[in-house]
């Protein structure tokens, strides 16, 4: 399979209404900063026992990304397909995530504020700024960084009431973002442990859907 990530570049291109740049609603139901815990029968599915961490949602839609599907690559293997030459390089086998299906070539640095002002950034909150621009990737090469990170290849969007139907349909449960899970917690563990926070058990949801 040849690696989609050759063609990564990571640079900002602020949202168009069908990629989600959206006002934030004032709806109680409005699902920035949750995390999305896929159901068992999404089987099958690009979702499937995914974590999605969400950025924006507003009537228009949303965009989110997946923070628990590790790629076969490493930051110094990124900063070398961008021909960013930075030795020795801070992080060098910080892990790469798989953000969602859609722009699969662009990059996404979902993080912590810092001082430094990036050309192309977003403040979600106070808590997490998105963003995608090279000179971040310098930064953290560089060792001045923020101090918590995670880079994605790619993301999730849904269009205008896609979330609200499928949320409806059971697809998807949603909770709360819990930084720790985020940035403090194993891959392999952060969907367990998101449903956990809820009460939920979903080796147990998994295998009562393997009976129906």
């Amino acid at each position: 399979m040849g690696p989609y990530w050759y063609a990564a570049m990571l640079e900002y291109e602020r949202y168009s209404a069908d990629t989600c740049a959206m006002k934030i609603p004032t709806a109680s139901n409005n699902l920035s900063n949750h995390f999305l815990i896929s159901m068992p029968h999404l089987r099958g599915s690009s979702f499937e026992q995914t974590l999605t961490y969400i950025c924006e949602h507003s009537e228009q839609g949303a965009m989110g990304l997946v923070v628990n599907r590790p790629l076969d690559l490493s930051f110094a293997q990124i900063l070398d397909h961008l021909d960013i030459h930075i030795d020795p390089v801070h992080d060098a086998q910080r892990t790469i995530y798989a953000g969602g299906p859609v722009e699969v070539e662009r990059g996404f640095i979902l993080h912590s504020p810092v001082v430094d002002n990036w050309s192309s950034s977003y403040a979600i909150n106070e808590q997490l700024h998105l963003t995608t621009s090279l000179d971040i990737l310098h930064a953290i090469a560089e060792g001045r960084g923020p101090e918590q990170y995670l880079i994605t290849l790619g993301y999730a969007g849904w269009g205008a009431g896609q979330l609200e139907e499928e949320i409806l349909a059971n697809s998807w449960l949603s909770c709360p973002a819990d930084l720790a899970i985020l940035f403090a917690t194993e891959s392999q563990l952060r969907l367990g442990a998101a449903a956990s926070s809820l009460g939920v058990n979903l080796d147990l949801l998994s295998s009562q859907s393997g009976r129906a």
